[in-house]
């Protein structure tokens, strides 16, 4: 029997973190659009109006792939006039070696960025480690190790420079293919976070995520819900301890045309109504959002 491959540690328990954070678009309108050009080259384009801050933000980026040889080129420019240019180089020195090079750059600001990644994927094993050249140098590792099902991981970021620990973290877990269940330590182990995961039928999907800081501050948790409508549309709904309710519609309109839409009401805001002197605005306690997505 062979041993798979665990996920990175920046992906431990990603379906329950995709479960309640992925397809609500709050408080912003975005429109993506996805080409392939007859050569292979990829382009996505989009755009995005901010709600809250009022301003809209827009990005444009090309991708070419030359399998053959295991490398990715992308290159974006942002609306702010940033740049960022990522090169992946894959399975060119050992198999499940991979080298990532991302550079940023901001002209009018003057600001630059340059990180470093080796990640090396293997049976049981998924290590990465990242040089944030300009800054520091700062360097941070992880390592997954995963065996029938159970894993653990670690991860830490230290100044090279002066030799000093920056943040440090550790997670466990148990995947199977209907759920998962993982339990995590972050920011120097003064964060606890339980998630779970769970398919209950082909339809529908449940979780949950359970935070909480030490210090004496209370828990936090967040409950939420997928189901499939029909082979084009899904709803998802979520709920935490503080009262936020959020909903969230998906459908696809046609092969490649993709709607999502968004909506969070604040359930103590609204049953404040009328209640105080000075009763606050009802838009106040909700946001819309909607996202359309185009790709040929």
């Amino acid at each position: 029997m062979s041993i798979p491959v665990p996920p990175s540690y920046k992906d431990f328990g990603k379906a329950a973190n995709d479960l309640l954070n992925k397809d609500y678009p709050l408080g912003v309108s975005t429109l993506e659009v996805k080409t392939r050009a007859p050569n292979g080259v990829l382009f996505k384009a989009g755009i995005a109006k901010d709600d809250a801050r009022q301003v809209i933000l827009g990005d444009i980026e090309g991708k070419y792939v030359d399998g053959k040889n295991g490398v990715i080129l992308t290159q974006t420019w942002l609306t702010n006039n940033s740049l960022k240019t990522l090169v992946e180089l894959e399975g060119q020195l050992a198999r499940g070696l991979k080298f990532e090079g991302l550079g940023l750059l901001n002209p009018d600001k003057g600001t630059k960025a340059a990180l470093v990644t080796a990640t090396y994927r293997q049976p049981a094993f998924h290590g990465r480690a990242m040089v944030d050249v300009l800054n520091g140098p700062n360097v941070t590792a992880d390592a997954v190790v995963g065996r029938d099902g159970f894993l653990a991981g670690v991860d830490a970021t230290v100044d090279a420079q002066s030799q000093q620990l920056k943040s440090y973290s550790a997670a466990l877990g148990y995947s199977a293919p209907e759920y998962s269940v993982t339990l995590k330590a972050l920011n120097a182990l003064s964060t606890f976070q339980a998630g779970y995961y769970h398919r209950v039928n082909r339809d529908t999907e449940a979780g949950a995520i359970a935070t909480y800081k030490t210090g004496g501050s209370d828990m936090k948790l967040e409950v939420g819900v997928k189901n499939y409508l029909d082979a084009a549309a899904f709803l998802k709904a979520k709920v935490n301890n503080t009262g936020l309710l959020t909903l969230g519609y998906t459908q696809a309109l046609r092969p490649g045309v993709k709607a999502s839409f968004g909506l969070q009401l604040d359930t103590v805001k609204l049953g404040n109504q009328g209640q105080s002197e000075k009763p606050s605005n009802p838009a106040d306690a909700a946001k819309v959002g909607a996202s359309f997505v185009f790709e040929s």
